[in-house]
């Protein structure tokens, strides 16, 4: 069974960062894409960044660009999602997700991902 949770959300002022994990399990970690993304109330859920099964091929959303930094660490299964200079607009439920099918190239379409953790709070106050 596949499982992803997160953790590392929570509350921090304007310009903070903040580093959210992402643990994977059930799955072989280092033949998979992975991606975060947000979701704002009554949206879509939305492309933040995605990483290559083997972490050499990265993409971020224009929108967060210079803001975010995706690792993934295959001895510890674990994705990570750096966020710096946090904005109030920030504030959102951030998600982690596998792609659908091993190898491949990383996706920026929540669609292309099939596995998906419960998601943790980021809240930015100004």
């Amino acid at each position: 069974q596949v499982q992803l949770v997160e953790s590392g959300g929570g509350m921090v002022q304007a310009g903070g960062s903040l580093i959210l994990s992402c643990a994977v399990s059930g799955l072989p970690f280092s033949r998979y894409n992975l991606g975060w993304f947000r979701q704002f109330p009554g949206k879509d859920r939305e492309f933040l960044a995605a990483i290559g099964w083997s972490g050499e091929r990265i993409k971020y959303a224009d929108s967060v660009k210079g803001r975010v930094d995706i690792s993934k660490d295959n001895a510890k299964n674990t994705v990570n999602l750096r966020l710096t200079n946090l904005k109030p607009e920030d504030t959102a439920v951030y998600y982690c997700a596998a792609q659908g099918s091993p190898y491949g190239v990383p996706s920026r379409t929540p669609n292309q991902y099939n596995s998906w953790g419960q998601g943790t709070q980021v809240t930015v106050s100004s």
